[in-house]
């Protein structure tokens, strides 16, 4: 399993960010990233300094929002549905992606059940529930 440090997930946010602004060729995960990060533009100014990024801390208790674990949840929720892991994440997306009319807003209601998720599997010691992250979101997709 791949667990990158919190410099290694602001690099790759920070790389990406200036290779699509020069124009340079992307990998598959950099193209999911990119698209992404276009529909946050509230936050490019995080990406943009990367030496900065590195240093600059987000109080949640204060507010503040960290664009890297944001985008982090948005990668990951794509990557889990190109992959159907946990089975049925697709289905769930997709069925509250249809719903709200917006693969966006729909990310964002499942980021509630991801967190949320791993929240209680970190909290409990055990391994995250799946199956509780998909009703969760089919939850989300059956109310308006």
């Amino acid at each position: 399993m791949f667990t990158p440090s919190q410099a290694d997930v602001r690099r790759f946010f920070c790389s990406v960010y200036a290779k699509t602004l020069s124009g340079q060729a992307l990998t598959a995960i950099e193209i999911i990233a990119s698209q992404w990060l276009a529909e946050h533009p509230e936050y490019h100014a995080d990406f943009a300094d990367a030496d900065a990024a590195l240093e600059k801390m987000y109080d949640v208790e204060a507010g503040a929002t960290n664009p890297f674990l944001h985008l982090s949840m948005h990668l990951s929720i794509s990557e889990q549905c190109s992959i159907d892991q946990p089975r049925g994440i697709r289905q769930a997306v997709e069925l509250l992606t249809a719903r709200r009319d917006s693969l966006h807003q729909a990310h964002h209601e499942a980021m509630e059940c991801l967190g949320q998720m791993v929240w209680e599997s970190q909290r409990a010691g055990r391994p995250p529930d799946g199956d509780t992250y998909i009703a969760c979101v089919q939850r989300h997709a059956t109310r308006d």
